[in-house]
Order: C-alpha cells, then sequence, then structure tokens
C-alpha cells in the first residue's frame, strides 16, 4: 500500500465499546491499514485486527488527559498521508456523531489528502438498545434528539436551544454527559419538562461492565451519585425509558456482571471464551501456560521418519496434532503416510484438528481423558504393538505406564513444550482486588500449578483461595483441591464447551 505520492485516510467509526459491533468495511480497513491512530473509547481487541507490520499510535482524550491536542492530531494524519501511507482513524461510535470526524475530515480535504468515511455503530443508538430502550415507539415517541452533554448548560452562551429542547414529547439523548447529569435535569425542568420524566443513565453500554440507572429528572443526579456512576455514559429522557422493565436483554442473561478468569492458551480459548462472552460475563485472559517447540525436533523427526513401524498413534491434544504435522510436512509426507497406522484421540476437538488434515481417527474415548483412552483401548490387542505419543515431556505419566502393563511398546517423543507465561505482578494483584474476579477456570493440571506459582509469596494468593473454581474434568479438579482452592463446577463431559456451558447452568441456579 506504500509508494503513491499521497496516501489515503480512512476515518472509522470502532462502535459503540462491543468489539463485535465493528463493522466489515472498518475490519478489512484495520487489517491493511499502514498506520492506525486510535481514540481513548477504543477496545483495544480491536487492534489485534491490524497487520503485524502496522504502527500503532495512540491519541486518546479524555477529560482533562489529552495525549495530543486535536491540532497536533489533525497534523499527524497529513503527515502520515504525505509519506503515502495508509492511515486507520479509529474513533469511538460513529465518527460524524460528536466525533470531531467531520473537522478532521476537513482538514484533510484542504491538505488535497484522499480520505474516505467508514461509519461506526453510534452509542447512541447501540447503547440505549443495549439497555432495553427503544428510542422511538408508535405509542411513546416518534421523534427522537441527539444532544452533547459535553457541553456546560450553565455557561452564558450555549449552542443548544433548551427551553424547545425540553418541551419536546419526543426522546432526548445526551451523549457524554455524565459529568454535567444534574445541570442537564435542572436546565430541563427549568425549560418546561416535567420534574418526574423518566430518564435512564447508562454506564460504559455494550460492554460487560454496562450498568443501567433508572430515575427521573429530580432524582436521577442523586441516584447517580450513589451508585457511583462513571463515564463513558449516555443519557435517555422520555417515556420510552419504561419500556426497560420489559426489553431488557443483555443485562439479564445469567453470566452479565460475572467475570471470569480463563486461564486456558490463548489460541485454545476462542470458543469457550465465545461461549462464557454469549451468556454475559466479561472473560478476563491470563494463560497459565504457554505452548512452544520443543528444545530440539530430534526425537519427533526421527519417529516421522520411521512411522512404518507404528502399529497406533495416540494424540492427546490438538497441539499435538498441530506439531506433529508440521514436521510431517517439513519430512515432505503428508496424511498418506498415516495409512495401516490406527490413530486414537483424546476428544473431540483433537479429532476436529484431524479432520483439517484429512484423517479420521479409528479411535474417541467416550470419557474424554487418559483415563478414558487406556478404557477404551482394553478392547484392542495391544501386546507386542508399537504405539506413538506425541506430546511433552512433562506430562502425567498414567497413559505411557499404563498401555505398557498392556504389553505395548511405547515411545513417548516430545512434540512441544508447556511453559509457564509471565506476568507483570502488579497486573495479577489487581484482577482480584475488591472481589474483581468470580471464578476461575481451570482446563489442566499444569493451568493450576503455574497459575497458582503466579502468586507464590504474595497475598493475593490468599484471596485466590476464596474465589470460585470451574475444571474440565475431575483430574484437573483434584488437583486444584489438593492445592486449596474451591472447586464448584465441574462438567459430565470434559471439553472446554461443557465447561462453558456447566458454569453457564451454576449461575442460572446460584
Amino acid at each position: 500500500m506504500r509508494g503513491q505520492a499521497k496516501g489515503m485516510v480512512y476515518l472509522i467509526g470502532g462502535g459503540p465499546g462491543s468489539p463485535d459491533l465493528i463493522t466489515v468495511k472498518a475490519k478489512e480497513c484495520l487489517q491493511t491499514a499502514d498506520v492506525i491512530v486510535y481514540d481513548y473509547l477504543i477496545d483495544e481487541s480491536l487492534l489485534s485486527l491490524s497487520g503485524k507490520d502496522a504502527e500503532l499510535l495512540y491519541v486518546g482524550k479524555k477529560s482533562g488527559q489529552h495525549t495530543m491536542s486535536q491540532l497536533e492530531i489533525n497534523k499527524l494524519l497529513i503527515a502520515k498521508a504525505e509519506q503515502g501511507l495508509t492511515v486507520a482513524r479509529l474513533k469511538g461510535g460513529d465518527p460524524f456523531i460528536f466525533g470531531r470526524g467531520g473537522e478532521e475530515a476537513m482538514e484533510l480535504a484542504q491538505a488535497g489528502i484522499q480520505f474516505e468515511i467508514v461509519p461506526g455503530v453510534t452509542s447512541a443508538i447501540a447503547v440505549p438498545a443495549y439497555a432495553g430502550i427503544p428510542l422511538t415507539h408508535r405509542d411513546h415517541s416518534s421523534t427522537v434528539c441527539f444532544i452533547t452533554g459535553h457541553e456546560d448548560p450553565t455557561k452564558e452562551t450555549s449552542s443548544i436551544n433548551w427551553d424547545p429542547l425540553a418541551q419536546s414529547p419526543g426522546t432526548l439523548v445526551f451523549l457524554m454527559g455524565i459529568g454535567n447529569l444534574g445541570k442537564i435535569a435542572r436546565k430541563l425542568i427549568d425549560g418546561g419538562r416535567p420534574a418526574h420524566s423518566p430518564v435512564a443513565v447508562i454506564s460504559n453500554g455494550t460492554t460487560p461492565n454496562q450498568k443501567t440507572l433508572t430515575g427521573t429528572l429530580k432524582d436521577i443526579e442523586q441516584k447517580a451519585k450513589d451508585a457511583n456512576l462513571t463515564p463513558p455514559g449516555v443519557i435517555v429522557v422520555g417515556d420510552v425509558v419504561g419500556l426497560r422493565g420489559h426489553l431488557n436483554w443483555f443485562e439479564t442473561r445469567p453470566l452479565f456482571g460475572k467475570n471470569i478468569l480463563v486461564t486456558r492458551p490463548e489460541d485454545q480459548a476462542a470458543g469457550f471464551v465465545s461461549i462464557l462472552s454469549a451468556f454475559g460475563a466479561r472473560c478476563v485472559q491470563i494463560p497459565a501456560i504457554r505452548i512452544i517447540p520443543p528444545t530440539t525436533w530430534e526425537e519427533l523427526d526421527r519417529a516421522i521418519a520411521g512411522l512404518s513401524i507404528y502399529d497406533w498413534t495416540l494424540f492427546t491434544s490438538i497441539n499435538g496434532v498441530k506439531y506433529f504435522f508440521e514436521r510431517l510436512q517439513v519430512a515432505k509426507k503428508d496424511a498418506r503416510h498415516l495409512s495401516g497406522i490406527k490413530i486414537a484421540v483424546i476428544g473431540p476437538k483433537t479429532a476436529e484438528a484431524l479432520f483439517d488434515k484429512g484423517v479420521t481417527p479409528d479411535l474417541i474415548p467416550d470419557e474424554y481423558s487418559a483415563e478414558g483412552m487406556v478404557e477404551a483401548l482394553h478392547e484392542y490387542p495391544l501386546k507386542g504393538k508399537r504405539v506413538l505419543l506425541p506430546r511433552p515431556v512433562i506430562a502425567r505419566d498414567y497413559l505411557p505406564g499404563k498401555l505398557k502393563t498392556m504389553g505395548a511398546i511405547v515411545d513417548v517423543v516430545e512434540a512441544y513444550q508447556t511453559v509457564q507465561a509471565e506476568y507483570d505482578h502488579n497486573q495479577l494483584d489487581d484482577l482480584f482486588k475488591n472481589g474483581a474476579i468470580h471464578m476461575v477456570t481451570f482446563t489442566s493440571p499444569s493451568t493450576v500449578d503455574n497459575f497458582l506459582d503466579l502468586f507464590e509469596g504474595k497475598s493475593v494468593g490468599k484471596e485466590s483461595s476464596k474465589i470460585l473454581v470451574a475444571c474440565i474434568g475431575p483430574i484437573t479438579a483434584r488437583r486444584a483441591t489438593e492445592k486449596g482452592l474451591r472447586v464448584t463446577v465441574v462438567p459430565d463431559e470434559y471439553t472446554g464447551d461443557a465447561l462453558a456451558r456447566a458454569i453457564v447452568e451454576f449461575y442460572k441456579i446460584h
């Protein structure tokens, strides 16, 4: 995208808060941009959409804290474009709704820079919708007005004509107005709006931290103070607020308000996190282990070179499948070289990883564990059979030990390593302050050990012992219990999806 005389600037609406609400067009722009210039209210997970070589520049502004002035931001956009770069200017909500997108576009136009507007889902509409408040309804309101809440209603000259606004029968939506909530309410009452008019204030809308307060113009300021409601927020005034009691869909989900810590490696946690998030949870990902290649490929490469001697290959994780097939390809071999070898996998996710390689496993045990695999293999004559087991060397000895007692010749080869992840201790301390985490999830004994090792010798480790724990199966649960943790959820089926569903069922009851 480089090499042109002048570059291109995309003024992108990043949506109201939830990264799921970004548009397809915005996603495409972020993936191809050379530079991403982003604001304070952007969910940082959106930055993961960028190309690996993209430059990320934070220019966020919040009350009293400006990383850059608007003039400096304008100059930055122009300078990057004049270098022939493609610039994604990522703004919260929609760039043309109180987002200064119009100002930035004017500066680009005057500088002769090509630009394109990528509209976003504005918080003015999305946040009330997530609070169960339709802005228009034929029985309640046929008009809606969007007003900046950032302007001080008491200043001598105002761009807002308050009296006609107050007397309007329609819905009023104020953006960025939590700091001026009391002044806004008094100005509307002084202008003729009844003091008992319904009001909703929604903080952090569309996110798992969403909080909604309802009241009247007369009492909403005090309610917001009592609840310590903080920006960013949207204020809705009008009869449509009363519909929230019937239409509040987002905040009534079974996991809403629950912060669940996920210790599974990030590349394996996507489906698990997706299910929990769909039911309202805020998932905090702190992988306790990292999956890395082995110290040497020698053992695995030797086994692959002599594949024909094996009667069975057992895969106990998707990581084993991943690295085995990577080395198979390096050896200029493919799935055809597994012909004549029976394949067993520990569960359906590992089976899916094999299906993606064009291989159908011969055996998936009913119980997705090493114990289940041993039980299933009792149906096959293993005496004198040669078994390949690609896995980390620090895994439990149970499986190879049992196979040997059944007469098999077992070659355990290191296909990958699991190592402890590293984190800043201040970051970990903050996680557990004031009961911020409601439940911790574990998917293997090693995630239990490594997670607790992170807190060794720190007072916060004592706090973690009080938190509810969910484990993928009885082996992991046993390790967590031995370590003094309070295990409350163990699914009947030992998969990540089943664990997520079991957590949902637990919170439906408790």
